[in-house]
C-alpha cells in the first residue's frame, strides 16, 4: 500500500507552495488506493508556534483533502535521542563546536545548503559538553558499501552523501535536538510511509536520508520530488519570503476546491510559475 505524508513545520502560515505539495502527496496515495498522512513537525524550538497546527488543518480541510493524522515530532524525541546514540555507540558521530562563521571560512565547496563542512572536528575528540554531534559520512559509507534509491522522476540514483558534507544529527540547542535529517528519517519509517512526496530543493537531501536508512536497518522508500512554484522573481515560495498564505485567501472566502482544481491542472495564478 502507497503510504505518503505531508509533514509542515508550525513556524508560519501555509502558502500555494505547500498546497501544490499536499495535494501531489494526497492524490499520489489516493490514486493507489493508499493513504495520505498528515504530520506536524514541531521541534523548531522557539519558533514553533502550536496554534498553526490548527491553520494547517483548517487549510487543508478548505483544499477538499483527506488525510489521518499521526502523531507530532514532538512526541518522538526519545526516539530521535536512541537513534543518535545508536549511531555514537557505532563510531559514526563525533562531536563539533564549530560555528557558522567558522565553517564559512574554512569550507572549500559550496552545497544545496551553502558552505560544505570540511571535517574540522572529525578526530579531534572534541569534549562533547554542549556540542552538536555530526555524522562521520565517510566512515559510514565505508561501512555500508554503495547505495542506491529510486525517484518516481527522476529514476534510479546513486546514493552521494558525501557531497553535503558531514551533517549535523544532533544539535547544540536542546530546545531542537534532532536535526532535519535525523528527525524525518525516523518519523517516516515509523508512520510507515512508502513514498517520499517533496520539492526538487529538497532532492540532495535523500542521499544522506538513504544511507541514514541503511545505517539505522530502516525501510528504504521510494521518493517523488516534484516541481516547486517560483514567483515573480523566480525564487521558491517561501514563509520568510511572505509568500501569500492559504488562511488570507481562506478567509477572505476564496474557493479551496476550485484552487484545489487549478493547481492540479497546472492553472497558476499570476506571478507565479513552475521551477524544478
Amino acid at each position: 500500500m502507497t503510504v505518503t505524508r505531508f509533514a509542515p513545520s508550525p513556524n508560519g502560515p501555509l502558502h500555494l507552495g505547500h498546497a501544490y505539495s499536499a495535494i501531489v502527496a494526497h492524490d499520489l496515495a489516493k490514486e493507489r488506493g493508499g493513504r495520505f498522512l498528515l504530520r506536524i513537525e514541531d521541534i523548531d524550538g522557539a519558533r514553533s508556534r502550536p496554534e498553526m497546527a490548527d491553520e494547517f488543518r483548517a487549510d487543508l480541510a478548505w483544499l477538499g483533502l483527506e488525510w489521518e493524522e499521526v502523531p507530532a515530532q514532538s512526541t518522538r524525541i526519545a526516539a530521535y535521542a536512541q537513534s543518535a546514540e545508536r549511531l555514537k555507540a557505532e563510531g559514526l558521530l563525533y562531536s563539533c563546536r564549530c560555528t557558522r562563521g567558522e565553517i564559512a571560512a574554512a569550507a572549500t565547496t559550496v552545497g544545496p545548503d551553502g558552505p560544505v563542512y570540511p571535517g574540522t572536528c572529525r578526530g579531534r575528540g572534541v569534549n562533547p559538553a554542549g556540542a552538536a554531534w555530526r555524522l562521520d559520512v565517510a566512515e559510514a559509507l565505508r561501512r555500508t558499501g554503495p547505495l542506491t534509491w529510486s525517484d518516481e522522476r527522476a529514476g534510479e540514483q546513486a546514493a552521494r552523501p558525501e557531497l553535503g558534507g558531514d551533517p549535523v544529527l544532533v544539535r547544540k540547542d536542546a530546545e531542537t535536538p534532532a536535526s532535519y535529517h535525523l528527525a524525518v528519517t525516523v518519523d517516516d519509517a515509523a508512520d510507515g510511509v512508502t513514498l517520499v512526496t517533496r520539492g526538487t530543493d529538497l532532492f540532495p537531501a535523500s542521499h544522506l536520508h538513504r544511507l541514514l536508512q541503511e545505517l539505522l536497518a530502516l525501510p528504504v522508500l521510494v521518493w517523488h520530488h516534484h516541481p516547486l512554484l517560483l514567483d515573480a522573481d523566480g525564487q521558491k515560495l517561501a514563509k520568510r519570503r511572505g509568500s501569500p498564505s492559504l488562511a488570507d485567501r481562506r478567509l477572505a472566502g476564496d474557493d479551496g476546491h476550485a484552487l484545489a482544481v487549478a493547481l492540479r491542472a497546472g492553472r497558476l495564478p499570476a506571478g507565479i510559475t513552475f521551477g524544478e
